[in-house]
């Protein structure tokens, strides 16, 4: 019978510390320096956006080692909610993963694979309209992100050996690229008028505002006004360094998890927070900080004004000039279709927990006879599918940072909770730094929300409205779970 079949332990460090590794390294560190740029003005405000997302994420990372250790079972991070709150607290993270954050990032990454094979491909472009239906608009490039979503989710259905192996060469060969363009950077990118501009005045600070490519105002920054914007440029920093929790999704899966999974957060965190923080550098000695909209080169566009925000792109034409669009291209092709291997594998683990405890369709609770959860994983791939042809997954990204932020902070929360709930509990590891650091993390998470309340309205209340409205779903579910013929599976 299907409900007798358990996860198999294959994912040894390697493979875990690689599904950290690629899960995060998306497009975001090619793309996001452009917006950390025009909101805080100034090279070393945008190192810091990078330094202090970079830091939060891996004090976030050693926090849930703990958590992890503790409760290596599928599903990860909803099972610590589950076990330091309750079910509903649980299940509105679980809610709004499906809903939102997994498949609008799994929808939003292969669209960014589809709209770069289109550099190779013109023909499976964006404009090249197929089919529209208002809605729906079918384009070539949404054809493409959503057979890439098939194609993985067919790879992830035939078992997690086919999975991994995706994941640690795409990983792999993605990480030697990007260290490669980052090397090649430091050594041999270094130009006078960019290092001139950034360097001799580096601590300065402005917030330039956009409206339709055009400048509205520069907005020198200062005091309160300066923390703020830095806050607010988090938005970019923190999204490109976020899916590093997709490793406690699949804990079931791992070989020694109490071991592997918190060391895999650690060493798979810090490893893409270094690199993120070394293209940087590698970007403010190629590329002037400042540009104008208009300018008609690399140099005269800056940082940030690049096209369409495309920052590797700039970079890399100041070292190989013409065929730097092509060779980004296929880098970012790779980083994204690795990125959402680990997406997808991961994501569905999360759906499977919540089928078990009745909270999701039965038949995602159970696993296939390759002794994953197949269900889950076709739910998952027709609503990411859906969202790529809506595409409203950008919109939604935006909305559930906010959600992302308290999420994390109520799960670094359930430390202190659960450190007092089960003070015998096994802990093989204990969260680096208890309860100082992890307590820096909640302050932290909880400064940067109010922050973006205040400063991103736009972006965090609607998020919040996709959480909230998870509530009486949540409700309705389990009263047809008490009333109906069909119970759920059981855990």
């Amino acid at each position: 019978m299907e409900t007798a079949r358990e996860f198999k332990r294959e994912l040894r460090l390697l493979d875990s510390t690689m599904i950290v590794i690629g899960s995060m390294i998306g497009s975001g560190i090619f793309i996001v320096s452009a917006d950390i740029a025009r909101t805080v003005g100034g090279p070393g405000w945008m190192l810091m956006s990078w330094l202090v997302a970079g830091l939060i994420t891996v004090i976030g990372a050693l926090s849930y080692g703990e958590l992890a250790g503790m409760m290596p079972r599928a599903g990860g991070q909803y099972v610590y909610l589950r076990e330091a709150y309750n079910p509903l607290i649980a299940f509105l993270y679980g809610w709004t993963l499906f809903t939102v954050i997994q498949t609008g990032t799994i929808a939003a990454v292969a669209v960014a694979f589809a709209k770069f094979t289109a550099v190779l491909v013109p023909a499976l472009g964006e404009n090249v309209v197929l089919f529209d239906a208002g809605l729906f608009q079918v384009t070539a490039a949404r054809v493409v992100a959503i057979a890439s979503i098939v194609v993985l989710t067919a790879v992830n259905l035939r078992g997690l050996h086919g999975g991994r192996l995706v994941q640690n060469v795409f990983t792999l060969v993605k990480t030697v690229a990007v260290l490669g363009l980052i090397t090649l950077g430091l050594a041999l990118g270094r130009n006078a008028q960019a290092v001139a501009a950034n360097f001799g005045d580096f601590w300065r600070a402005s917030w330039t505002h956009v409206s339709a490519g055009v400048i509205t105002s520069v907005e020198p920054l200062a005091g309160l006004a300066l923390l703020g914007a830095l806050g607010a440029s988090m938005v970019g920093s923190l999204f490109a360094a976020d899916a590093w929790n997709n490793i406690t999704f699949t804990a079931g899966e791992v070989v020694e998890p109490k071991r592997n999974v918190p060391l895999s957060l650690a060493l798979g965190a810090g490893t893409v927070i270094l690199l993120y923080l070394l293209a940087n550098v590698a970007y403010i000695r190629m590329l002037p900080l400042e540009g104008l909209p208009g300018a008609p080169d690399v140099l005269g566009r800056g940082i940030q004004f690049a096209t369409s925000d495309r920052v590797g792109v700039a970079a890399a034409t100041m070292l190989f000039g013409a065929p730097a669009a092509v060779f980004m291209a296929v880098l970012i092709m790779v980083s994204t279709f690795g990125c959402n291997n680990g997406l997808i594998l991961a994501g569905a683990r999360v759906t499977f927990a919540m089928a078990r405890d009745g909270l999701f369709f039965a038949k995602a609770g159970l696993l296939n006879r390759r002794s994953v959860p197949g269900a889950a994983l076709v739910v998952q791939a027709v609503w990411a599918s859906l969202l790529c042809l809506t595409g409203t997954y950008g919109n939604l990204l935006d909305y559930v940072i906010f959600a992302v932020l308290i999420f994390y902070g109520l799960t670094v929360a359930g430390l202190f909770i659960l450190r007092r709930k089960r003070p015998d509990a096994e802990r093989p590891y204990r969260a680096f730094g208890y309860p100082v650091v992890p307590a820096l993390y909640i302050l932290a998470a909880a400064a940067i929300a109010v922050d973006l309340l205040i400063l991103k309205p736009a972006y965090t209340w609607p998020g919040l409205g996709i959480v909230l409205l998870g509530v009486p779903v949540y409700f309705a579910w389990t009263w047809m779970r008490r009333t109906g013929p069909d119970k759920g599976a059981k855990a």
